[in-house]
């Protein structure tokens, strides 16, 4: 298994100067991504009334939304890597733009699938992939604190969107909201607009490279030393060959060999069918209790605000020379918090219990969102994080459109919103002692394996050494025995 993520990028981060004009689109760019498919749940009431479907029908409209993004992060990723953040940036809002005025003109609750699931997602795939990756190319030595305040801009977008979709919506209806959000949300164009490519300052690198490294040097100099046929590579193994290096510069496949990533690859895929469905019903489980629409609508904004102040918090609580180093500790604690939330939720009577259970919902969501993405690049680091949320985020796809569905389902059938709360705490309550368990053995495994290197390259200095002395010594002993026979010759003319 891989050492623990190298923090040697090629080049010196600037850690500051334009990485801060950086952060802020990003803020603007990831705040867009998980914001607005939560913000439409205003609207959520309304347009089950409109098309006459059920909750879990109408519930499919942020899933086919997050899915999408979640499902289009592999295709971002690839588009990161040959094009840079900032085209795909300006593609993804212009995307969702699109989507959302299409989706004014919907016939259908398909339509809206299409139209805001589909083209929206793939949209918002192409802001928070770009963004994600962009912060760990400007910063290192204060990445989790960059992270945490790009993060942030998820709740500050949320408590922006939650009322201002309400008095769109009581001025416009649903088809002018839908058709004003299209224009609102082009304001990620802006943010891709100012993720300029880092300079790099390239370290210099050393001379004496292993020809392994260069696969066309070594060609080269197989052809020119006239080496026979029969030795070479057919055509066919060399078109092999250089479509795999095409996929890995694309998308690291060797990622699924790293123990740290399979982790937190195997706790997420539990952890998502139980992540936004709480969120998704929030507003409409205050209006199933009997709360007035604007009510039930500020109870976003207060999960929202309480989300915004911590993630910058947990960005610095994260940064600090004591958590910093088992940070996938404070991580596996934030994940088992939200599903002590959820389990607790039901027990909320009135709209003074939900305002009480908003609050400490916002505090463990906006724990877990601020280093869900950090803990990934802690593990791999940052020159296969764009590989690695790709690899992520197209796999999560399946529990992140399935999640909120099946919640609903459970509302159909129950008639009372308590159990999808109970299921929910459960599917994130698992993975938060997962983590705790697994990040431990992988801890005490990376200590064992540094202690190995560590005396593996001490026992090669002595023996490098030591045949250094047994060479000087056979030199000694060479130039001693010249001498002799040098003083023989010399006596005996």
């Amino acid at each position: 298994m891989p050492p623990p993520a190298a923090t040697n990028l090629g080049y010196t981060p600037p850690d500051g100067g334009w990485g801060w004009a950086v952060v802020f689109g990003a803020f603007i760019s990831i705040g867009f991504s998980y914001a607005f498919p939560k913000s439409l749940t205003i609207y959520f009431k309304e347009i089950q009334e409109y098309f006459s479907v059920s909750y879990s029908q109408i519930a499919w409209v942020s899933s086919v939304m997050l899915a999408s993004m979640y499902a289009g992060g592999p295709i971002s990723s690839m588009l990161v890597n040959r094009y840079g953040s900032r085209p795909v940036v300006l593609a993804g809002g212009i995307m969702v733009c699109t989507g959302m005025v299409l989706a004014s003109f919907g016939t259908s609750i398909i339509h809206l699938y299409l139209c805001v699931g589909v083209i929206g997602g793939f949209g918002l795939a192409f802001n928070l992939q770009p963004a994600l990756t962009i912060i760990g190319t400007y910063f290192q030595a204060k990445r989790p604190l960059a992270n945490g305040l790009a993060m942030t801009g998820s709740p500050v977008v949320l408590f922006t969107l939650a009322p201002l979709n309400q008095f769109l919506f009581d001025s416009f209806g649903w088809r002018g909201s839908f058709l004003i959000l299209g224009s609102i949300v082009m304001n990620c164009c802006v943010a891709g607009a100012l993720m300029r490519p880092v300079n790099k300052r390239v370290k210099p690198k050393p001379t004496n490279e292993s020809p392994k490294c260069n696969g066309g040097a070594e060609e080269a100099e197989t052809v020119n030393t006239g080496t026979p046929p029969a030795n070479l590579l057919n055509e066919e193994s060399q078109t092999a060959s250089k479509g795999q290096s095409n996929v890995h510069k694309l998308i690291d496949i060797s990622l699924f060999k790293h123990r740290g990533f399979l982790i937190y690859l195997a706790g997420n895929v539990i952890m998502f069918f139980g992540f936004f469905a709480p969120v998704v019903f929030l507003a409409p489980y205050a209006k199933h209790l009997g709360i007035d629409e604007y009510s039930a609508a500020f109870l976003l904004s207060i999960f929202a605000l309480v989300d915004m102040f911590i993630r910058p918090a947990t960005g610095f609580i994260g940064n600090t020379k004591w958590v910093r180093p088992r940070i996938q500790y404070f991580f596996s604690f934030a994940v088992s918090y939200n599903g002590v939330c959820h389990l607790l939720c039901p027990l909320a009577s009135g709209y003074l219990g939900l305002v009480v259970y908003a609050v400490f919902f916002g505090l463990a969501f906006g724990m877990l969102s601020a280093l869900l993405f950090e803990v990934l690049m802690d593990l791999v680091g940052a020159n296969r994080f764009s590989s690695a949320v790709g690899l992520v985020t197209i796999i999560e796809c399946g529990p992140v459109l399935l999640g909120p569905p099946l919640s609903g389902a459970l509302v159909d059938i129950f008639g009372d919103y308590k159990y999808m709360y109970y299921a929910c705490g459960v599917f994130m309550l698992a993975p938060g002692i997962f983590f705790f368990i697994m990040h431990y053995y992988n801890y005490k495994k990376l200590d064992e394996e540094q202690r190995q290197s560590v005396a593996t390259e001490m026992k090669t200095s002595e023996e490098t050494v030591k045949l250094k002395m047994n060479q000087d010594e056979k030199r000694m002993d060479e130039n001693c025995l010249c001498e002799q026979i040098n003083m023989f010759i010399c006596n005996h003319r």
